[in-house]
């Protein structure tokens, strides 16, 4: 499927759009930090991504079981620091995202160690497979940080009986 593009354009390509859709998500999650929050708005955006397995269905972009682990294993240890630092407050009768100064450090952080570590795989891994394999830890770190959102939602929203 890519074998007519160069290796390093797709690299270049693909770590361009990462920096575009990590800069969007930032947007996007500073601007809902103004707008309550619901377990729709929690729950929506991992079902999204879901739909993106379905590149699976392409030989490029499976990878092999011991790398599943690991990018699973990344993810999820990227996703702790971002259950850690998402807290929730009560104002105006409304559930809303505790703006935090450290949030919007910590989402250019975890994309540049993204980037950092694709840099660095380009030349072990296939780029269908390095991108099946970003995948898998892109999902393994929203899905338990939406999973650890929706608990804190839950305990706030049954503590302050939320109109």
């Amino acid at each position: 499927m890519f074998d007519s593009i160069p290796s390093h354009y797709l690299l270049i390509g693909s770590t361009i759009m990462a920096v575009l859709m990590g800069s969007f998500v930032m947007f996007i999650r500073l601007r809902a930090q103004k707008k309550p929050v619901s377990t729709k708005k929690i729950l929506i955006p991992p079902f999204a991504m879901s739909t993106g397995a379905l590149m699976f269905i392409f030989e490029e972009f499976r990878v092999a079981p011991i790398q599943i682990v690991e990018a699973a294993a990344l993810g999820l240890l990227f996703s702790s620091v971002l259950i850690l630092t998402s807290k929730f407050e009560v104002r105006d009768g409304a559930i809303y995202m505790k703006q935090s100064k450290a949030f919007p450090f910590i989402l250019v952080g975890l994309l540049v160690l993204r980037i950092i570590l694709k840099l660095i795989f380009a030349d072990t891994f296939d780029v269908g497979e390095l991108a099946g394999m970003f995948f898998i830890l892109a999902f393994s770190m929203i899905l338990p940080w939406r999973i650890g959102m929706l608990i804190k939602y839950k305990k706030l929203e049954k503590s302050h009986i939320i109109a």
